[in-house]
Formats: C-alpha cells, structure tokens, sequence
C-alpha cells in the first residue's frame, strides 16, 4: 500500500500563506460590497427667504439619486430644514448626527448658515459637503468640511473683471448685505480685483442694507447722485428684487452685476421688468446647449415642471459626487468618505468638471448670465 505523502513544511506555510492573502482579498473584497447603503444627511432651507434655494437643491438630489437606480452604493436621505438660519442649520447638523446616525452631509446653501453647521459637523468629525456655499472660509482649517462649488475670490474678480474688460466701467458702487458672510466676501474680491486694475470705488459708495430691510431708496438715491458706471449687488434674491425694482422707480439707469444669490424664478416675480438688462455670474444657465446639459434640463422640466436653476444643477451634481466619494472611500466609515472627497479630481459635473485642491475646495468654472423679464440667459463661460 502506498501511502500518500505528507506536505513539507514549506509547502505546508506557502499554502497557509496563499489561504490567508486569499482571505484578506476576500475581505477586502467584501467590505467593498458590503457598503450598499449609506446614511447620508441633507440640510436645506425649505422654509423662510430663501426656501427657493432650498426646494431646488432638493429637486436636484432626488433627480440624481432617482437616476442613479439601484446601483450601489445607495444614499439613504434625511432631509431637514434649517429654515434659512445659521441657528437652524446648526441645530439640523446635531440632530442629523446625534438622532439619525448619518456618515456625511450636504449642504448647506446660503454661507453664514453653513458656517454654523460646518462648526458642529467637524467638531463631530462627520464630512459635510456643502454643493453652494461660496465663502472662502467654509473650509479653512476644517478638514471634515469641504465644496463642490467655487469660491468667492473667483466668483467677486470674475465679476470685477467682466465690469472692466467687457463693460469698459471705469467707476462702481457696491450694495452689500451687512448680514451675510457671503455677501462681505464677495464686496471684498470685487473691490480688491477691480481697484486693483485701476477701476475706482469711493469708500462712501460700498453702502450697506440688512436682510430684514424692505426700503433701499436711500441707499439707491446715493448710487444715482454718484452715477457709478456699474452697480455691484452681491445678494440674495429676495433683497436683489426689491432694490432692482425700486431703482426702476428712480429712474437710476446703470447696469446692476450679481451673483450666483440672484439665481432663483422668485428674483423676476419680485423685480418684474426692472430684472432686465443686467449680468450675473452663477454656476449654471439652463440654455447651455451642452448636450449634458440639456438632458438634464429636460429631465428635471418632466419632473418639476419647470426649468432648473444654478441651485437644482448643485443639488444634482451633489448626489453624483457623493455617490462617487463614497463608493472610493468603499466605506461608510466618515473619516474614509472624508479622504475620498478630498482626494476626487475631473469629477464630471452638469455645473463643470470638479477637482478638489489641498483647502477642499473646487476648482472649476463659472457662467456669466445676462437677465431678460423672465428668465437667466447663457453668455459665457470662465475657467479659473
């Protein structure tokens, strides 16, 4: 009888090595698979003057995630409202961690309430992505928050720029909402940028208003006295409106510059035919005719049945670029989705291709608008 022989000891630990890289691959193979569905919270302004932003935003994300299908990984939504505040929007990110459990968070939109959230999301060390707060802030020295959007130092000196180079303006006036955080930047980079390259802005023409100010004639009646070349408003709609319309009404015949603030439907319902004429830049114009683009718009026209704005594009691209982050980070755990978003680059967006630089921020293009009665108008693109 022939007995069979037994495995030397090198055969033996070779084999027993094989097992045991075959059993981390497999692992490893499986922690991958096994993020399936990750929770993921929303924080929006679905109420108050801002509510517009909000319900856009949202729009946007359920389009993308709806899209999406079944593949994994899928996000499991909590939405809560922040009802445009930053105390809400701190009050929203605790309950989102502390009640609901999630691994990461978008939003929010309007800067001074995702600098309240960001305060709560880093002590936390969950990654809060937020996919339209443009100051430059946000992120510094928080490395659990980043953007998918641009920053105002690119936003304010595209303005400044298009004022000088394309309007020939050799004089402006600034309108700044002493509430807002964004709106302080954005005065900051125009004038820097602007002064810079000779253009001339007297201290007594950056004029401030309040978010809770309803009657900007005398603040107007100092721009017409003056009669700057141009008129920089970097606000938000519900204010813009009104003091667009109200310049009307003075017959003050200069062109108005705006921001990505401006872009909501409720902007030509407040201004009525005093919105025309003007220049915007923004992140998104819905007659872009890249082809991407117009699939998007007819996707989102079917579903909300009306186009979408700067914030739906946002929201929209929010969805895509958290579903890649994670599926990199091939996790759920924060701190990995954490480095997978700081690690994204050429990610493909409807708002433009999105690289993350080392302050986890985006860099990548914006779109100057002009304004009819009724609607944004695509003019040009710039690149940073």
């Amino acid at each position: 009888m022939i007995m069979p022989s037994r495995p030397s000891r090198r055969s033996a630990i070779a084999a027993l090595s094989v097992g045991i890289c075959s059993l981390g691959l497999s692992h490893s193979l499986l922690a991958r698979a096994a993020v399936t569905e990750v929770k993921v919270g929303v924080i929006l302004p679905l109420t108050g003057d801002k509510a517009t932003f909000g319900q856009e935003s949202l729009n946007g994300l359920k389009l993308a995630l709806d899209k999406a299908g079944k593949d994994a990984p899928q996000l499991k939504i909590q939405v809560e409202d922040t009802q445009g505040t930053p105390a809400g929007s701190a009050a929203a990110v605790n309950k989102l961690i502390s009640t609901d459990r999630v691994a990461v968070i978008i939003g929010e939109v309007a800067s001074s309430n995702t600098i309240a959230a960001s305060t709560a999301a880093q002590s936390a060390k969950i990654p809060l992505v937020t996919h339209a707060s443009t100051n430059d802030s946000i992120t510094l020295g928080k490395d659990f928050i980043s953007r998918i959007c641009f920053v105002d130092s690119f936003q304010g000196a595209v303005m400044a720029k298009f004022a000088l180079n394309n309007l020939k303006a050799k004089t402006a006036a600034i309108l700044v909402d002493s509430d807002s955080d964004y709106s302080r930047g954005l005065r900051d980079s125009f004038k820097q940028t602007f002064v810079a390259a000779g253009g001339v802005i007297k201290d007594e023409l950056v004029i401030s208003y309040s978010q809770k100010d309803r009657d900007f004639k005398t603040q107007l009646m100092k721009v017409r006295k003056a009669t700057p070349d141009v008129v920089f408003i970097p606000g938000y709609y519900t204010q813009v409106g009104a003091i667009l319309r109200q310049a009307k009404e003075l017959k003050l015949n200069t062109k108005f510059l705006g921001t990505d603030g401006w872009d909501s439907p409720d902007l030509f319902k407040i201004a009525g035919a005093a919105a025309a004429g003007h220049y915007v830049s923004s992140h998104f114009a819905s007659d872009d005719t890249d082809p991407r683009v117009q699939e998007f718009v007819r996707e989102y026209k079917v579903r909300n049945k009306e186009n979408p704005g700067a914030m739906a594009a946002l929201g929209y691209d929010a969805g895509f670029f958290m579903r890649a982050a994670i599926k990199k980070a091939g996790s759920s755990e924060p701190s990995k989705i954490r480095d997978a978003i700081a690690s994204m680059k050429n990610f493909d967006g409807i708002t433009g291709t999105i690289t993350i630089d080392k302050n986890r921020n985006a860099v990548k293009p914006a779109v100057i608008v002009t304004t009819t009665e009724k609607e944004f108008k695509f003019l040009t693109r710039v690149n940073p």
